[in-house]
């Protein structure tokens, strides 16, 4: 397919488009889809651009068949199944511009970018496929849960907004005149976005990265990734809003899930940056294997995991901000939101000389949990959940649970304990009314390492004095209820300068969690700050 740029398109030809948008095109094969069908929609609000709607640019893509086309409505570009949808590959450029006055660019449909395949069978993964790129201020918008935005490899998305003008992937029915039902948006509204990259995970043997057959079916509805290149680029996202999407489990079962953004074997070439993810029915930000990075992130509200980790990440982060509460569905019921703040898995499959287990560096945490168990699985909301040997290093934590009927902050599954003595907290604070999920508060499995058997999970969790537990109710938040109180008499560690760490990447942030009380004009500061307002009132 070949790109031939925006489709001017007034109102007077509206018509015309109307009549000519849905006739044959070329369709090429696309991923396998292996997904039941569930009924969900999509939401989010942005910036308006303002302007005349009498010559609104709607995107259009060549094929062999002609000219495919957005419709325009007088407010909003509307996009049918014949021009994205799971069945149509998309080997061309696409761009979407911010539309003014509130208008938003409205799918039928799934939207593939590039072409997904197996290299075993006769595939080969493009070496400069299709970008998407999506303006500051545009938002799209998508009808159906199975809709997903998936980024082959070789293909790039580049979705960086700005603080005045972020872009949203959200539902439709955040927006009253796409809600029949006029109930609003609700989690697993759509699909949420999957970025296959080439990458290395420990889901391929060393031998099929070697040859180029590693080809990894990715969670929730098939498509390919995997590789052997760690500084691959996918793309960017950043200054953006992903609303209401996500999934429980597909045909697959348990696991076999849709998040609001996955990453699989994504590289260090691509950047997420200034991300705010809600209501998400599976994980927030879910990474298979890789190396990318991740900085300054919000999530809330979101059902299960808010941060997964697995198959060997080998990547940085900074900045991320976890709250878990409630949400009012459709039946007017409120429910719990939020299982762990981290799911750490160490290995999806096997570690070998090609790649570790997960081994990230992790900086500037804050997690806000509940005691509620979650509407998707009854599970507990937990800061920490560590599993299948997990390595980390993390400075400058602080996790927070002022009731603990049902719950903790810190869990370990037995293979958690593997390599226990690998994940390090740093000048982190535990403000927990209950600390450790573990009945004797020992490292006793068997499973751990010969060195912390018998040790307990407090002695484990000080560092030889460097972290601090505090108990419930201490004075750790500003009276905004999310910034560190860098005044509190209650918090007596000292911060990480962060100095020894990579500064390429990692920022000076000599204060406890993810957001400081000192630093209210920040765009990190008003960025967590508009996120949890609009989650206020959701």
């Amino acid at each position: 397919m070949k790109l031939s740029g925006l489709f001017k398109v007034s109102l007077v030809a509206t018509a015309m488009i109307l009549a000519g948008c849905g006739g044959d095109i070329e369709i090429t094969p696309t991923v396998n889809d292996n997904s039941t069908s569930t009924d969900n929609s999509v939401n989010n609000s942005n910036n308006n651009s303002g302007g005349t709607n009498d010559d609104i640019s709607c995107t259009e893509y060549q094929t062999d068949a002609g000219t495919v086309a957005g419709i325009f409505d007088g407010k909003d570009c509307l996009y049918n199944d014949s021009f994205a949808s799971k069945n149509i590959q998309i080997t061309a450029n696409l761009t979407f511009e911010e539309l003014p006055d509130g208008g938003v660019h409205l799918f039928e449909d799934a939207l593939l970018i590039g072409t997904d395949g197996d290299t075993t069978t006769d595939f080969s993964i493009p070496t400069n496929g299709p970008t998407l790129t999506v303006k500051p201020g545009a938002t799209l918008a998508f009808k159906s849960g199975e809709a997903i935005v998936r980024i082959a490899r070789g293909a790039k998305i580049q979705a960086v907004g700005t603080a005045d003008k972020p872009i949203v992937f959200t539902s439709a029915k955040a927006f009253p005149r796409f809600d029949a039902e006029g109930k609003g948006p609700l989690y697993a509204d759509w699909g949420g976005i999957i970025i296959n990259g080439n990458g290395i995970t420990d889901q391929c043997t060393d031998a099929e990265r070697d040859a180029a057959t590693c080809n990894v079916p990715s969670e929730g509805i098939t498509s390919y990734f995997g590789g052997n290149d760690n500084s691959d680029s996918s793309g960017n996202i950043k200054w953006t809003k992903i609303w209401y999407a996500g999934s429980g489990p597909k045909v697959g079962g348990e696991g076999d899930d849709l998040n609001s953004l996955t990453l699989n074997a994504v590289g260090s070439g691509s950047e997420f940056d200034y991300i705010h993810i809600h209501q998400g029915f599976d994980d927030g930000i879910e990474i298979f294997g890789g190396a990318t990075t991740i900085k300054h992130v919000v999530v809330t509200d979101t059902q299960d995991d808010s941060f997964d980790f697995d198959a060997g990440w080998q990547g940085k982060a900074q900045f991320l901000f976890v709250k878990h509460g409630t949400v009012i569905t459709r039946e007017g019921t409120t429910v719990y939101m939020g299982n762990n703040g981290f799911e750490s898995d160490g290995v999806k499959g096997t570690s070998s000389a090609q790649v570790a287990p997960s081994n990230p560096t992790i900086a500037n945490v804050t997690i806000i949990t509940t005691d509620g168990l979650s509407v998707r699985d009854t599970d507990p909301s937990n800061a920490f959940k560590f599993d299948d040997s997990f390595n980390a290093n993390f400075y400058n934590v602080l996790m927070t649970k002022d009731i603990a009927l049902q719950s903790s902050c810190i869990s370990f599954s037995s293979d958690g304990e593997k390599q226990a003595d690998k994940i390090i907290f740093n000048s982190s604070v535990m403000t927990c009314a209950s600390e450790f999920d573990d009945a004797d508060g020992t490292f006793n499995s068997g499973k751990e390492p010969a060195a912390l058997t018998a040790t307990t999970l407090t002695a484990w969790f000080d560092n030889n004095g460097s972290n601090q537990r505090i108990g419930e109710g201490a004075d750790v938040f500003a009276s905004n209820g999310f910034a560190t109180n860098t005044a509190s008499t209650d918090i007596t560690v000292t911060a990480n300068d962060l100095s020894g760490l990579d500064a390429s990447f990692f920022e000076a942030a000599p204060y406890i969690g993810a957001v400081s009380d000192q630093d209210t004009t920040s765009p990190w500061y008003k960025w967590v700050e508009t996120a949890l307002a609009a989650s206020a009132q959701d």
